[in-house]
């Protein structure tokens, strides 16, 4: 199975290091375009997979990934399209971009799926939603999952909530950042050294995201085993409710899912 991706950002080069690193194809087996001679340096030397132009890259492909930017999607597509074989399954990892739209671009009857990775795929730890369109075979659908298994964890969803996976999973890790660099920068304003202060936020964070994976219990019941009566946690979740953390969120995952929609 030979696997391509047009585009080599750092969403594409983590994909490609999962799948090397998971054994899923050999180097030989994986190629990558991109038009600046950096990137195609690193495809060479970094990864160690086949340099190809745009055409090559589709023409060789049994699954093809577009990896570009998606205001670049429209101009590659018309590029490559007469290209890729008529059984390529063409996976977009693209925000906004839906199906019909693909489908169009490419001139119809054709294997795609929608997907929305993260960029934790990078440790390994990635989160993906997929959506296949009316063409792809359950084969193909397994064989998509599979993939993104190689760099962390994938999920089958409706299209319509296609646009939600980017607020709640495609561009959260940046909202996590935030507020890692915020209590960090509240432990060094109390006199922590700021390295100590990110490896105890960030392992805070970590062990908090797995006891909500691990344990299956609901978030407010975890929040409720820490917050003692009359006790210090207590009295910080008191002002992050006063300063409105939770709305917050809630409005940047909402501002989000309509930028999304209208890419």
């Amino acid at each position: 199975m030979k696997i391509g991706f047009i585009g080599c950002g750092n969403m594409a080069s983590a994909m490609i290091r999962g799948i090397l690193g998971a054994g899923l194809c050999s180097a030989e087996e994986l190629s990558a375009a991109a038009p600046s001679a950096a990137t195609q340096a690193k495809i060479r030397e970094e990864l160690g997979i086949r340099c190809l132009s745009d055409r090559e890259c589709a023409g060789s492909s049994d699954v093809l990934f577009l990896a570009v930017k998606p205001q670049y999607y429209e101009e590659v597509i018309r590029e490559v399209r007469d290209d890729a074989a008529p059984d390529t399954l063409i996976i977009s990892i693209a925000p906004g971009k839906t199906l019909a739209w693909l489908s169009e671009q490419f001139g119809g009857k054709r294997k795609i799926i929608r997907s929305m990775p993260n960029t934790p795929a990078m440790v390994g730890e990635g989160m993906a939603g997929l959506c296949p369109g009316d063409y792809v075979t359950e084969e193909d659908l397994k064989l998509a999952v599979s993939i993104f298994e190689c760099f962390g964890k994938a999920e089958v969803v409706p299209e319509r909530l296609m646009d939600v996976v980017t607020a709640v999973s495609g561009s959260s890790p940046a909202y996590v950042f935030l507020i890692i660099e915020a209590m960090a920068d509240g432990a060094v304003a109390d006199g922590m050294p700021r390295d100590k202060a990110y490896r105890f936020a960030a392992q805070a964070v970590l062990g908090s995201a797995k006891m909500v994976l691990e344990t299956g219990l609901h978030p407010g019941a975890l929040k409720d085993m820490v917050c003692s009566p009359g006790g210090t946690t207590m009295e910080a979740v008191r002002v992050l409710e006063e300063k409105g953390l939770r709305s917050a969120l809630i409005e940047a995952e909402k501002a989000c899912v309509r930028k999304a929609g209208g890419m």
